[in-house]
């Protein structure tokens, strides 16, 4: 019988498979997909998910991030510029991210059984999962998580606002060590330093919208973008809702575990984070304590993410965001940096 089972084979159920195995729990990871993984993401780290990262002897190469950039998308003016208090981020490319991750979880010998979980069967102390037994099962299948839905801890679809992310990279060399996040009345964009001669565009916005489209709504990023793109991939949409976080033997981190929106940025970090939390509850034999400790984590993303995109969704309030951070830079410094440091460990 295998102490646990990880769904999915992304950065968040690689750390957390990686976690178990430093926990000295038998661990193997689903995940059907081969290679290093792509995904539409915004591919900036900020300082708690290289904090993460390290603390598990991964290092993956990239470019330093010194902090946060908003910019009006048809201004060429400075705009509203906070520095990270607790060290450098870094762009790192999502495939990048992938194989450093994949190279640390083979050193470690974990298995990696290429089948999806399609089948989760509740045998009161333990569980069975595609037919092999398994005291616990930390899901990290993503938004559209089967776990999720197998365990019953969907929730009915929110009816707030649903966006969707759109990403290419640009064959250019960075003009930045900034995550640059241009506002426009439909959208924001958000650019990405992640190789010296590769920069990723990630484009927030409403369903139905076309890359192109709203790239057209920064005209002043559309001129520095003088390089070849790539192809445009997408995911959404963004928001998802789980019941609980645990139920049972069954514990959900990352997307997995629901998301609210990328507008804020540390979808990893805060991934990374749940997966060490989840490791520790089971490993100390309470899965029940993950879900308080869960909310605990993500409590400063929510708050700060809810809040922007309610104020945000107000055309009004939205024209006045960038002007509004430019005059109280102590602010806006102060919201980053709180998203920014590193997640605080349980106790």
């Amino acid at each position: 019988m295998h102490d646990l089972v990880v769904a999915g084979g992304g950065p968040v159920g690689m750390a957390a498979a990686l976690h178990a195995r430093r926990a000295g729990l038998d661990v193997v990871i689903h995940e059907p997909r081969t290679g290093p993984v792509d995904k539409a993401c915004g591919e900036g780290l900020m300082p708690g998910a290289v904090a993460e990262l390290a603390d598990l002897g991964v290092h993956p190469q990239g470019r330093p991030l010194s902090g946060i950039r908003y910019l009006d998308g048809d201004s060429d003016g400075p705009g509203a510029i906070a520095r990270f208090s607790a060290g450098p981020g870094r762009g790192v490319r999502r495939t990048v991210l992938h194989a450093a991750l994949a190279d640390r979880v083979a050193a470690a010998g974990i298995e990696v059984d290429p089948r999806p979980v399609r089948s989760l069967v509740d045998a009161g102390d333990h569980l069975v999962v595609e037919g092999r037994p398994t005291r616990y099962l930390v899901a990290a299948d993503g938004l559209h998580s089967s776990v999720r839905r197998l365990a019953g801890l969907d929730a009915p679809p929110s009816r707030a606002r649903r966006r969707f992310g759109q990403r290419c990279h640009v064959r250019q060399a960075p003009w930045t060590s900034y995550v640059e996040v241009h506002w426009s009345p439909r959208a924001e964009a958000y650019v990405t330093p992640v190789a010296d001669d590769l920069v990723g565009v990630a484009v927030l916005g409403e369903p139905g919208s076309r890359f192109e489209d709203l790239l057209a709504g920064f005209p002043v990023l559309q001129e520095r973008l003088t390089g070849p793109r790539t192809r445009v991939m997408g995911a959404g949409p963004l928001r998802q809702r789980a019941s609980a976080r645990v139920r049972g033997r069954v514990l959900l981190v990352g997307d997995a575990a629901g998301y609210v929106d990328a507008l804020t940025g540390e979808g990893i970090a805060l991934g990374l984070a749940q997966a060490r939390a989840a490791v520790a509850c089971v490993a100390a034999g309470r899965p029940e304590r993950y879900d308080a400790l869960a909310r605990r984590l993500g409590m400063r993303h929510d708050l700060l993410t809810h809040l922007l995109l309610r104020v945000t969704a107000h055309q009004p309030v939205r024209r006045r965001l960038v002007p509004a951070a430019t005059r109280l830079p102590w602010l806006f410094g102060a919201a980053v940096n709180q998203l920014a440091r590193p997640v605080g460990r349980p106790a």
